[in-house]
């Protein structure tokens, strides 16, 4: 019998962990309910979640995403970034990009991630009220949208300006995220003009630099910004997250304070165990296919549930426990195959960054007590985050 998952049951809201690992336990194969849509299938277990990822019988196409009601016009044009495209054009772009994204890249951007995230860090104190400050407004979420002006070269001045626009984005689908994005575009397309006339020292500098025939064209680089704005806000929920596991883990903690060597890897084990993402963006099954007995027609949707994949007893030993030494597959957090996340290299080093600078600067970081959860069937954020430093 194959399980199904309701996303608007409050319980599975609540605790996806209990919903999707009772789930995987019955089968590879769950089924969501979803109203609104049709047959929605989603993989629980790691081996056959990671196969499908890489597997050219699912493809990710438009309907992958949902756009939020009245875009307008003009801005339409720039909303199919790299993530909606499969094959060629997927390959070219991102032959393209690639080279702005690499673990050496990310490497040159850390000093200057450093001093964002120390900025942040001083101001802190000053936004705690009766000794308490929510970590998710004053750290959390302005952090990502400084990395990324930094990267696209949004001058110092609008950055406050870009801050909203990231809250609005972070927040979900709704009016903010559908009236910050005329404002984005039109940033967006600022800074290739400001690249175009002196490339700056810059993901859009070293993009407009690129000796290459088949650069990428305007529309494509305002729609790359556009595409890290919205792609960018994962570390929010994923420092937001780390930083509760962390606190909840006390001992984990203790061995990250002995060792700071082992920050990288705590990082891969936090996207392990609390990755804000849920599942993946939905794949359609170019023709039948059949995973554990199950039949996934053509055309229907397929999710890789990473929150059922990553604690997959199969492929993680001990697999609910928060283990900052593990060793083992990699998580799908960054999902798999074609679609791996392009800057994962950056967000690992900025998690790491902000986590180990905020546990060093307050050695007496605590929560104040239950963190409320957004009720959001694709991502496992905090509503606020708590905490006495």
């Amino acid at each position: 019998m194959t399980p199904e998952i309701d996303l608007t049951d409050l319980k599975v809201l609540t605790d996806p962990f209990t919903a999707y690992d009772q789930a995987r336990e019955v089968s590879a194969v769950a089924k969501l309910v979803i109203p609104g849509f049709g047959p929605f299938w989603a993989l629980t277990r790691y081996t056959q979640a990671r196969a499908m990822l890489a597997d050219p019988r699912f493809e990710v196409r438009a309907e992958s995403f949902m756009r939020p009601p009245g875009i307008p016009e003009h801005c339409l044009e720039y909303m199919r970034t790299m993530a909606e495209q499969d094959g060629p054009e997927h390959l070219r772009l991102r032959r393209l990009v690639a080279p702005a994204f690499t673990p050496k890249r990310a490497a040159h951007l850390r000093p200057r991630l450093v001093t964002l995230t120390e900025r942040l860090l001083d101001e802190l104190p000053a936004h705690a009220e009766d000794g308490v400050v929510d970590l998710v407004p004053h750290f959390a979420r302005p952090l990502p949208m400084d990395v990324i002006c930094e990267m696209t070269g949004i001058p110092e001045a609008d950055r406050p300006r870009w801050r909203e626009y990231g809250a609005a984005v972070a927040g979900g689908v709704g009016p903010g995220f559908a009236a910050a994005i005329p404002e984005i575009i039109e940033g967006a397309k600022d800074a290739v003009a400001r690249s175009r006339a002196e490339p700056g020292d810059d993901l859009i500098g070293d993009l407009v630099r690129a000796e290459d025939d088949d650069r990428l064209t305007d529309t494509e680089l305002v729609t790359l910004v556009w595409h890290l704005v919205l792609a960018g806000q994962t570390p929010v929920n994923l420092i937001a997250n780390a930083v509760e596991a962390l606190l909840r883990h006390p001992d984990q903690v203790a061995a990250l304070r002995a060792d700071p060597a082992l920050w990288p890897g705590a990082v891969e084990e936090l996207m392990r165990f609390c990755s804000p993402q849920l599942l993946t963006t939905p794949r359609f099954a170019r023709e039948d296919v059949e995973i554990d007995g199950q039949v996934i027609r053509e055309g229907e949707r397929v999710t890789a549930a990473m929150v059922a994949a990553d604690r997959d007893p199969r492929a993680f030993p001990d697999a609910d426990r928060l283990d900052v030494t593990r060793a083992g597959p990699a998580h799908l957090g960054f999902s798999h195959g074609p679609h791996f996340c392009l800057g994962a290299s950056i967000a690992r080093v900025e998690t790491e960054v902000a986590l180990s600078a905020l546990f060093a600067r307050f050695p007496d970081l605590a929560l104040t007590g239950d963190v409320p959860r957004a009720p959001d069937g694709g991502t496992w954020r905090p509503a606020e985050l708590l905490l006495t430093l």
